[in-house]
């Protein structure tokens, strides 16, 4: 309205200019009032500028979620809804919301750890190297929106096949001096949360910090959640051209974990636990400090300096579902538990330059930096704990069953290159050098001492090229190539027995993505239609050996390949009703086909080959549909989800063993409801309804942590949140 006043004067001025009149004798015209009306679309996905920050998207396939444009339970982290538009996002469904664990392209779900994940750009992976899962539980009411980077985001971020996930949180309020948002929710299995934080700008000083907590019975018997975080950010702004921001996060929840289930167990009743004596519980810190500098107009450089600092603790009776945590008959009392702690202590710098020339009448944008990332990583395992019930970390003795170190250094050095052809065409070339060390030390006590370490040296030149060409407004053909590698994980090098060995000579896997699409909008529709491969080289596994006198051993090692192709279609349309409504209507779907190409896998006394068969975890297809209809204030979304069926292991076993850790998972089909009301510019009303009819299911068989066996999903639960802002 200002802007159309604004002309209205403007017009009026020449008008007055033109005929030579004095004010008085002007003759007065009356314009009827304009009015102009919109209603704000929700669940709406969009993608991130060709440059936007130090980095360059021109060319990759990404996607944005605006979190409080959605209709999601975000309490709850309920993964299916809030990445409801993002194609083949595969949801491991583990420890009740507590984390996020999510994959896509065929990749391992288990804490996100395929993605190199970050938090306003700052690593949150555990140990990127050794054990790169995210113990970091971020408060999802804290985050303004989620950015995605598919796997060609490699040579900017570096390791990680899976691409890049970067959680953005919320920032000061920049109209007043204080502010203050409240998110409170309650729900079933005695759900309470509460969310509270205060920001504002005092000059040149810009704050935001926040509490959360929340408490969770869970769906099943024996399970029990409590959690809290924290969150302070300061930004800094002495002119235009310079800014320091201090940010310091904090989560630490305890989850009372209600063990395994077999099949048998999951047929008969899915909220039945085995254990009532199981702790899992990290904290985890996450300080960091960037520095932005305008060095002239077409010169920015940004330095992140960041560290994951904190424990990942554990107390388990860690046996499969077919062992019973009863009492002892010989000692009158429950058995020992097992206490494992794992203390991060990760650090990275890193430094990136971005620079904007022209070259004829095309701008071009060239990056370039560094990162040093240095982590240690100290593993204690198999303590004996003790027969209590409640959540304890005390030995009973000193002595723990393995005391290990797991140190690396990494340097790498990366620059990339886009050039603008013509008002069309952009294409971008980059290279990534990574060079860095891994080593193992410390004491087996079941182990030789000599046989344990294991040094894993890196050198890895990464190459890439994307690109990108406009046909009309908002609609473009793309498509890229970006090599990446993964580190070896720290648990899949340590021996489980002494008839187990490591290769001395093992190394970590690597691959590349390969994909081409066409993206865009016009009228009422929106659509991004994308073709990939994923290959994936030296994966990690375990073989059957014999000795020179014939004694039989396990040997781990890299055994074999993979590759995984898809489809990745998302068509959203979007139809104005009547005043102040809307109809959106939208497909999320992927497609694809996972397999081994070489290698082989021991089974019992025997390696079988694995070349042909399914990668575990990889259904065929991942589609979410829904609906979403918009009236005045009000939204309400219909989503319908189903995720097909795949096999737990690589030797694609079908028949589900006693204890429930191989076989088929089977497909599943949800349907959620969400809705939201704005009562005013300060009170907003949420409802969910999960899982409406009550579907028992499963999303994967763990072979490790949380424990081996069937996981049931939360079945129907419904939560309610009023959130105030002022």
């Amino acid at each position: 309205m200002k802007t159309i006043k604004f002309l209205l004067f403007y017009f009026l001025l020449l008008s007055f200019s033109s005929r030579g009149q004095i004010f008085d004798s002007i003759k007065h015209t009356y314009f009827k009032q304009i009015t102009v009306e919109s209603i704000k679309n929700k669940n709406d996905l969009l993608r991130l500028e060709p440059i936007s920050g130090v980095s360059i998207f021109s060319g990759k396939k990404n996607e944005v979620i605006l979190l409080n444009s959605i209709d999601a339970n975000i309490t709850e982290r309920t993964a299916r809804q809030v990445f409801a538009k993002v194609p083949g996002v595969f949801v491991y469904d583990m420890e009740g919301g507590n984390q996020l664990n999510i994959a896509t392209r065929g990749l391992d779900p288990h804490r996100g750890w395929e993605f190199n994940q970050r938090k306003d750009g700052a690593i949150s992976n555990s140990d990127l190297y050794a054990y790169p899962a995210s113990h970091y539980s971020i408060p999802l009411e804290s985050v303004e929106r989620i950015e995605i980077v598919k796997g060609t985001a490699s040579l900017q971020y570096g390791s990680q096949l899976g691409g890049m996930l970067n959680y953005v949180t919320k920032q000061a309020d920049s109209t007043k001096k204080i502010g203050f948002e409240s998110f409170n929710t309650i729900g079933s299995f005695n759900l309470i949360s509460s969310y509270n934080a205060i920001s504002g700008t005092i000059k040149k000083i810009k704050y935001y910090a926040y509490y959360a907590k929340r408490t969770r019975d869970g769906y099943r018997e024996n399970e029990h959640t409590d959690y809290d975080a924290q969150g302070v950010k300061l930004l800094y702004e002495p002119s235009k051209k310079l800014s320091y921001l201090f940010d310091w996060v904090r989560s630490s929840y305890v989850y009372k974990v209600p063990g395994p289930l077999t099949d048998v167990q999951f047929e008969d009743n899915p909220r039945q636990s085995t254990r009532f004596r199981n702790y899992f519980s990290p904290t985890i810190q996450i300080p960091s400090f960037t520095f932005k500098w305008q060095i002239a107009k077409n010169l920015k450089l940004q330095l992140l300096s960041s560290a994951v600092v904190g424990q990942r603790n554990s107390v388990l009776f860690d046996k499969p579902a077919s062992f019973n945590d009863t009492i002892n008959t010989n000692t009158m009392d429950y058995n020992n538990r097992q206490v494992d702690i794992d203390r991060f202590n990760s650090f990275t710098q890193e430094l990136k330059f971005l620079q904007k020339y022209k070259l004829g009448s095309f701008e071009n944008t060239l990056i370039f930096g560094g990162q040093l990332i240095t982590n240690q990583l100290h593993r204690t395992q198999l303590g004996k704990g003790t027969t209590g019930t409640d959540y304890n970390l005390t030995l009973v003795d000193p002595i723990w069953g393995r005391d290990l170190h797991f140190r690396t250094k990494n340097l790498s050095f990366f620059a990339e290159h886009s050039w603008n052809f013509t008002k069309k065409l952009a294409v971008n070339i980059g290279l990534r050098y990574e060079l860095g060390e891994s080593k193992m030390d410390g004491t087996i006590v079941y182990y030789s001492e000599n046989q344990i370490p294991v040094l894993i040296e890196r050198k890895f030149p990464l190459l890439g090229a994307s690109f990108e060409y406009r046909l009309i407004k908002n609609t473009s053909f793309y498509g890229g190539f970006s090599q990446s590698y993964r580190s070896m994980l720290f648990k899949d090098l340590v021996p489980s027995s002494t008839f187990e060995k490591v290769d001395p000579s093992i190394k970590d896997a690597d691959g590349y993505n390969l994909e081409l699409g066409f993206r865009g909008d016009y009228k009422f529709m929106k659509w991004d239609v994308t073709g990939f491969v994923l290959q994936y080289n030296n994966r990690f596994g375990t073989l059957a050996l014999n000795d020179s006198l014939g004694n039989f051993y396990t040997y781990r090692t890299n055994i074999g390949n993979s590759t995984t192709k898809g489809l990745e279609i998302f068509i959203q349309g979007n139809w104005k009703l009547f005043k102040n409504s809307n109809l959106i209507l939208f497909t999320s779907t992927s497609l694809m086909d996972g397999k081994y190409t070489s290698g082989s896998l021991r089974s019992g006394s025997q390696n079988v080959s694995l070349v042909g068969k399914k990668i575990e975890s990889v259904p065929n297809i991942i589609a979410r549909n829904g609906l979403t209809f918009q009236i005045a204030g009000w939204s309400f979304t219909f989503l319908m989800s189903h995720t097909g069926a795949s096999f737990a292991d690589p030797l694609n076993t079908e028949i589900p063993n006693a204890n429930g850790t191989v076989g088929i998972v089977p497909a599943y089909t949800l349907f959620d409801f969400n809705s939201s009301f704005k009562f005013t510019k300060t009170v907003e009303f949420k409802m969910s309804l999960n899982n409406i009819t009550d579907k028992q299911y499963f999303t994967k068989r763990p072979s490790f942590y949380p424990g081996p066996g069937v996981w049931s999903s939360d079945g129907r639960s419904l939560t309610a949140s009023v959130i105030f802002r002022l």
